[in-house]
C-alpha cells in the first residue's frame, strides 16, 4: 500500500503521495550559511522571512521549511515568531525545522494547521522527546535513518534503522504510519560518488517495503561541486523514479523546478500534462 501525508495550513491543503505531483519544500527561511541573515534574527528583525517566502512562493514552493537555528538567540520564541510571520505572509503548509525540542513545540503550539515536523533520527531517546510532540499537535514527521553511532553508508543497515523507526513510531507513540516521512540521507557526490546510488537503493526498499513518503535535502548531493544546479536537475527526477515524494530544495531555481515539473509528467503525475502546458502559457505571457 503506497501511503499519503496530509499536510495543512489553516486554510490549505497539500498531499505527499506516490501518484500525486512532486512536493516542493522551499528551504530559503534557514539561516545556516547567512550571516546577515543570522544577525538581523538576533536583532528581531525578520524583514528577511517576508522577502523569502515571497520569492519561494513565486518559484513554486508547495510547502515552506522554516527553520530559526541561530546561536546566542531564544530559538523558541523566534520560530513561534516566523512561524506567525510566514503564516501571515501565505496560506502554504510549513515544516517546521528544528533540533531543539523546546523550539519544535513553540512551534507545533502557535502554527495553525497540521505541520511536518523536521526531524528525528532512530535514536530511542530522540524519537522518545519528539515522537509525543507529533501525536500531541497532530503533525508528520520526517524520520531519518541514522543512530547514535553514525550515518550508515549500507542501504540495508539504513533500511533496518527505517524499519525500527516504524515499529517504535506506530506502536508505542501511536504514530499513523502514513505521517511517517522518511529522509533517505542524501550524500554528496563530490565525497563518494558511490553515495547517491546507496540513496536510490535506500528509497526503493522503503517504497517497496512500506510505501511511505520520502524527502531529502536535494542540495546535499551537489554540496562542493560546480554547476550545482545542473546537478540537482539530473539527481530529482531520477530520485522521483526511485519513490522520492517531495524535497527540500531551492524552488528560486527554475532549472529544478522544472526538472521536477517535467519528471511528474513523465511519471504520470500531470494528468493530460495540464499543469506542465499551463506553467508553459504562464512564462509565455510573462516574456520569460
Amino acid at each position: 500500500m503506497m501511503h499519503e501525508t496530509v499536510l495543512r495550513s489553516a486554510t490549505k491543503e497539500v498531499v505527499l503521495g506516490h501518484s500525486r505531483p512532486f512536493c516542493l519544500i522551499g528551504e530559503r527561511i534557514n539561516p545556516t550559511g547567512r550571516k546577515i541573515f543570522q544577525q538581523q534574527l538576533r536583532e528581531g528583525d525578520l524583514s528577511a522571512v517576508e522577502r523569502d517566502v515571497a520569492a519561494q512562493v513565486a518559484g513554486g514552493a508547495d510547502v515552506l521549511d522554516v527553520n530559526m537555528g541561530v546561536p546566542l538567540t531564544d530559538e523558541a520564541d523566534l520560530l513561534a515568531r516566523a512561524i506567525r510571520l510566514v503564516q501571515k505572509c501565505t496560506d502554504l503548509p510549513i515544516c517546521i525545522d528544528s533540533s531543539v525540542v523546546e523550539a519544535l513545540e513553540a512551534g507545533l503550539s502557535v502554527y495553525q494547521g497540521r505541520a511536518l515536523v523536521n526531524s528525528v533520527t532512530a535514536e530511542d531517546d530522540r524519537m522518545a522527546a519528539i515522537l509525543p510532540l507529533v501525536k500531541k499537535y497532530d503533525a508528520a514527521v520526517i524520520a531519518l535513518p541514522n543512530d547514535a553511532d553514525e550515518i550508515p553508508m549500507e542501504a540495508e543497515r539504513r533500511l533496518e534503522l527505517v524499519d525500527h523507526i516504524v515499529s517504535v513510531a506506530t506502536k508505542e507513540y501511536g504514530i499513523a504510519v502514513e505521517d511517517i516521512v522518511i529522509d533517505p540521507l542524501a550524500m554528496p557526490i563530490g565525497a563518494d560518488t558511490t553515495v547517491v546510488q546507496t540513496t536510490l537503493t535506500t528509497m526503493r526498499g522503503i517504497r517497496d517495503r512500506h510505501g511511505l513518503n520520502m524527502t531529502c535535502g536535494a542540495s546535499n548531493v551537489s554540496f562542493g561541486m560546480p554547476d550545482r544546479a545542473a546537478i540537482g536537475a539530473a539527481f530529482l527526477p531520477i530520485a522521483m523514479s526511485a519513490g522520492l515524494t517531495s524535497a527540500i530544495m531551492d524552488t528560486r531555481t527554475p532549472q529544478l523546478v522544472a526538472a521536477v515539473k517535467a519528471a511528474d509528467l513523465v511519471l504520470g503525475h500531470d494528468e493530460w500534462g495540464a499543469a506542465w502546458i499551463a506553467a508553459h502559457r504562464a512564462r509565455q505571457l510573462a516574456g520569460t
